[in-house]
């Protein structure tokens, strides 16, 4: 299974706030930013913005339920790789910090992410 990831505009609801190039904050300000404010939600794109995502709506978030549901029931009877939730993050190629409604990385890439920040590359 290959997945390609794309980044896309920030949807009208999303607040941005643009920093760049006034402020340029590392990976470690960042998560200190969202430590810090743990009631929001905060995205990073590859320019440097800052998205606040809003929460969701009723229908949206049952459906993102069944998704994680279903992915989650196949990880477990697939077993070559580890299921997320919304409220993870993750650091692109691209150099953005996206949380996406679900997702699914085999146990050799989480191995080599690990092994990575392991070694603080």
């Amino acid at each position: 299974m290959s997945v390609v990831v794309t980044e896309t505009e920030p949807r009208e609801a999303y607040l941005t706030i643009h920093l760049s190039p006034a402020i340029n904050l590392t990976d470690e300000q960042f998560f200190e930013l969202c430590q810090i404010n743990q009631d929001l939600r905060f995205e990073r794109t590859a320019k440097g913005d800052i998205i606040v995502m809003p929460p969701t709506g009723g229908e949206t978030g049952n459906r993102n339920s069944e998704i994680n549901r279903q992915l989650g029931n196949w990880a477990n009877r697939d077993r070559t790789g580890a299921a997320f939730d919304s409220s993870s993050g993750f650091k692109l190629p691209n150099g953005a910090d996206r949380s996406p409604d679900a997702a699914w990385i085999s146990h050799e890439r989480l191995a080599h992410a690990r092994a990575r920040a392991a070694h603080g590359k």
